[in-house]
């Protein structure tokens, strides 16, 4: 009797799952796109900027030696020029 009732139950949970373990017919492309992309380094360059902005303030505010702000402000620079043209990049191949 007991093997019944769990073969029942196992047999109720199976059917109710079913629709769980189907996956859907319209699922979403692998690969977002490139709007994912620019949303990404729209992101990243809005960061970016934070962190310049973020170093200046220390380097006024005296947290940061003149030496260390400029090594500092150069390499967060550079970072948002590559950021800038990667965005170009894609403006360029979506048109």
């Amino acid at each position: 009797m007991f093997l019944v009732v769990v073969a029942l139950l196992g047999a109720a949970v199976w059917f109710i799952s079913a629709p769980l373990r189907r996956e859907p017919e319209d699922a979403a492309p692998e690969d977002p796109g490139p709007a994912a992309d620019v949303e990404q380094l729209e992101a990243a360059r809005d960061a970016k900027y934070r962190e310049i902005r973020d170093a200046e303030m220390d380097f006024q505010m005296g947290k940061m030696t003149e030496p260390d702000y400029r090594e500092t402000d150069r390499e967060l620079r550079s970072q948002a020029v590559t950021i800038l043209r990667d965005l170009d990049e894609l403006d360029a191949e979506r048109r």
